[in-house]
């Protein structure tokens, strides 16, 4: 989908200027008439920055029945983010699309292979930044604990059929994450908001409700707080005061998973309209828009490990570069070889495809099966020796292997898995320093965001340069 830089419409109007814009939203024939037939209120949804029909444009012969089937036509089951992990992932639909994600490369704090520093994920998002981050996508995953999610309504007016006026609307959803915290805050912000013709819009009525739809164990007990949902505003009240929060946390021990008590959910906004008087809503009134898939572990092997905390469920990537500056250059260009040109790396096999690269083919941590960690590492080794000699670390070299020996991709997998090709990884000797600060990102990453052991988490690799 084509990526749409417009301005932004602002999401806060200044009380002092709410007269003077509810003026310019009402005609005075904005209520129809009854001899005039059937009033209609039909809403249709898009992701933000999609474009929004016009007045005359929908008053062109055939326009309006065109742009409705068209619209109606478009899916409107509630979707997670492409990245999805975890049990959400099987049991809702998924985006086809993945989401945005911050373009700005990983800096890290040092060049010292012993103090290089992975910066902490981002806990928070403003409202532009989410703006910024969607464009035309239908989320936007700045990072583990930050994620967000918006809809255009476009509400066309008509009366027998025929268009008399449109409005429009948008609602953004922000979920946030503090450090080490159980409690996910969503921040919800109404704005974009304009009409033109014959309408009513400031009367028209906007419920927001949010809830868990779906829980995995199904008899977890939530905490809310915030604003109580389901939340009742018009469409001028909500010009006035445009934002507002509800928040959502797991109480520990009531999970899954043995130790780790993890938690997995689809947490679901959705918008219900109601007509001001002399209208109709036409079906349907209310629209289920997305679903943001947060998740809660108390695991003994992650920070915070007496409390536990929550994340989003979804994959993000490990950033490493290959700047003659960064300490891990080496490591970062091994695996840009092994994902660009994977049957030239050792040991050969043509067919070779490494994971980690899209969310589809995601890495998995391994952590509490330390025999496998081992196993692993021996057949990285022993191909190492193969491949470039039983003296390949001398110059202060060490055997780097692709996938990392900590994932349950690593170079033993085919020793669990039938349907893992034995020779389905790369191995390289490297400089000792280059492969430690490697590691030492990705303990770092692990602990950072938070990843299980597992296959119901999961994470990617990105280089830059």
């Amino acid at each position: 989908m084509r990526r749409i830089h417009a301005r932004r419409p602002r999401l806060q109007i200044a009380a002092a200027l709410l007269p003077a814009l509810l003026a310019t939203l009402i005609t005075p024939s904005a209520t129809a008439r009854a001899d005039e037939g059937v009033s209609e209120i039909v809403t249709t949804v898009g992701p933000i920055g999609a474009k929004k029909p016009s007045l005359v444009e929908l008053k062109k012969p055939g326009a309006w029945k065109s742009y409705l089937t068209a619209h109606r036509a478009d899916s409107v089951q509630p979707e997670i983010p492409h990245e999805t992990l975890g049990p959400v992932r099987l049991n809702a639909s998924r985006a086809s699309e993945a989401s945005a994600v911050p373009q700005e490369p990983q800096q890290t704090a040092s060049l010292s292979t012993r103090a290089v520093t992975l910066p902490e994920p981002a806990h928070t998002m403003s409202k532009e930044q989410c703006l910024e981050g969607l464009g035309s996508k239908n989320f936007y995953i700045r990072s583990r604990f930050a994620v967000c999610s918006g809809r255009e309504f476009t509400n066309t007016w008509l009366t027998n059929g025929e268009p008399l006026g449109v409005s429009h609307f948008t609602v953004l959803a922000i979920g946030t994450i503090p450090k080490n915290s159980r409690t996910m805050t969503v921040n919800y912000h109404f704005g974009g908001f304009w009409a033109t013709g014959r309408q009513n819009a400031t009367g028209l009525g906007i419920t927001t409700r949010a809830k868990v739809a779906q829980s995995w164990p199904s008899d977890v007990r939530y905490k809310y707080g915030g604003t109580t949902m389901p939340t009742k505003r018009t469409w001028s009240q909500l010009v006035a005061a445009s934002s507002f929060k509800h928040t959502v946390s797991a109480p520990a021990g009531q999970g899954s998973n043995g130790p780790t008590d993890s938690v997995f959910a689809a947490y679901q906004p959705n918008i219900d309209l109601t007509a001001p008087p002399g209208w109709v809503v036409g079906e349907p009134s209310h629209r289920d828009m997305f679903m943001l898939p947060p998740r809660w572990d108390k695991a003994a092997y992650l920070p915070d490990r007496a409390t536990g905390a929550a994340a989003f469920s979804v994959s993000t990537s490990l950033k490493y570069s290959t700047k003659d500056t960064a300490p891990e250059r080496h490591v970062a260009k091994h695996i840009k070889t092994a994902f660009t040109s994977p049957g030239a790396t050792k040991p050969l096999y043509s067919g070779k495809r490494l994971p980690g690269k899209i969310a589809d083919e995601p890495l998995t941590r391994l952590y509490s099966d330390a025999t496998r960690r081992k196993e692993n590492r021996s057949r990285a080794i022993y191909n190492c020796k193969k491949y470039y000699g039983g003296g390949y670390a001398q110059g202060g070299k060490e055997c780097d292997e692709y996938p990392m020996a900590s994932t349950y991709e690593g170079a033993a997998q085919s020793n669990y898995d039938h349907r893992a090709h034995p020779k389905n990884f790369s191995v390289k000797p490297l400089p000792k320093a280059s492969n430690g600060a490697a590691g030492n990102l990705l303990a770092q990453y692990y602990d950072k965001n938070r990843i299980l052991d597992g296959p119901d988490d999961g994470f990617l690799v990105k280089i830059t340069s």
